[in-house]
């Protein structure tokens, strides 16, 4: 079996140019190229069924990118070996497969370039929300284009953890207009997984008009001297009493209400993990949270007790320079700063439950979350 003459010289023709990138249109049984000076294609006139037709195709350019006729799994098995898969990327983009494309997505880097080259090459919800990933793809010209996208599409999304990594890489700074996060705002009223997005975003994306803590003057006199030295616990109260961390709060509310299904939940606790740098215990959260209530008054009693563990002078720092009226909300602080997936190991393990049923065991952590929360809310 090989190819027509015609297509075998045409896509000869068409290899020897300097090419970006190669995608194949099955159902038109035509093979389009990017090159530094537009689009080029070649439509395919097969003498075969079209699956082994394509399979000779896409064996040939296989063979004049990698050597290789195997195409791309032989190629990426035969590179991840040698060591050299993120060497190789502007290859993979030339074999005309678009689990090539998804492969170099996944890359641990990839330039703006490369994610063009990639978008071009296979434009799928899966290739958009990966490559908006990568900061030097979203912060450049290819970014307002793919977000774009994913809010076109995402009122057909129906995997919930995918609205919110869709909601959460819409909403990087810059690409989207006020307008245009005031109606994702509107559909999270609808829709839970929203709010959980917009948790995972720079608080100043969030559209809500919220003031700041009505204690935030008094307390920032007072922690002056510690944000000046970069107490990071001072910092982080002042932080969460500001009109960003009160929006940011109040979003974390609205998320908890009615949580769908456990993999939103679990993104959920990751955002809140994401949002504290506190160095108190795993970045992924303690266990329970009555661990964390726990370990909190106890930090908040005797901060520099050498019983306690990792006692700290930051925060001893902090809890003698602020007035003890305020204790408190050092403490719902130092509670959520410990949250994290792991908090939900004890309510997930062993179960699948979803909707009601997964909100009411849910309620013994929840309940006593929110408690913390309306403490720093005003």
């Amino acid at each position: 079996m090989q190819l027509s003459n015609e297509d075998n010289l045409r896509l000869n023709v068409l290899l020897s140019q300097t090419l970006r990138a190669i995608r194949i249109n099955e159902s038109t049984m035509t093979v389009y190229a990017l090159t530094d000076k537009g689009e080029a294609k070649v439509v395919l006139n097969p003498t075969l069924r079209d699956e082994q037709y394509l399979r000779l195709v896409r064996e040939l350019l296989s063979l004049k990118i990698t050597g290789s006729p195997g195409g791309y799994p032989v190629f990426i098995k035969r590179w991840t070996r040698m060591g050299h898969t993120d060497n190789t990327l502007e290859h993979m983009l030339l074999l005309g497969e678009p689990e090539a494309v998804v492969a170099v997505v996944h890359a641990t880097d990839l330039s703006h370039d490369i994610g063009v080259r990639a978008w071009w090459a296979n434009p799928t919800t899966e290739v958009a929300m990966r490559l908006m990933e990568y900061p030097a793809v979203a912060q450049g010209e290819l970014g307002k284009e793919l977000a774009d996208y994913l809010m076109e599409f995402l009122p057909f999304e129906e995997t919930q953890l995918n609205i919110v990594n869709m909601v959460r890489l819409c909403l990087q700074s810059g690409l989207l207009d006020e307008d245009e996060r005031q109606a994702l705002w509107a559909r999270a009223k609808r829709r839970n997984p929203f709010y959980v997005g917009f948790a995972h975003a720079d608080p100043a994306q969030i559209p809500l008009d919220q003031s700041a803590h009505d204690l935030l003057n008094d307390i920032s006199k007072q922690l002056k001297p510690l944000v000046e030295n970069d107490n990071v616990y001072a910092i982080t109260l002042c932080d969460l009493l500001s009109d960003k961390g009160q929006k940011w709060l109040n979003t974390l509310k609205l998320s908890l209400k009615k949580p769908v299904d456990q993999d939103v939940v679990i993104s959920l606790f990751t955002a809140i993990s994401q949002y504290f740098k506190l160095p108190l215990c795993d970045p992924r959260g303690q266990r329970e949270i009555e661990m964390a209530i726990s370990y909190s008054n106890q930090l908040c009693s005797k901060p520099n007790d050498e019983t306690i563990k990792k006692p700290n002078k930051e925060l001893s720092t902090l809890i003698n320079t602020l007035a003890p009226n305020h204790l408190s909300l050092i403490d719902a602080m130092l509670v959520l700063a410990q949250l994290g997936e792991h908090t939900l190991i004890p309510i997930f393990s062993g179960n699948e439950s979803v909707g009601t049923v997964m909100r009411k065991r849910l309620l013994p952590l929840t309940t006593p979350l929110l408690e913390k929360v309306d403490i720093l809310i005003q």
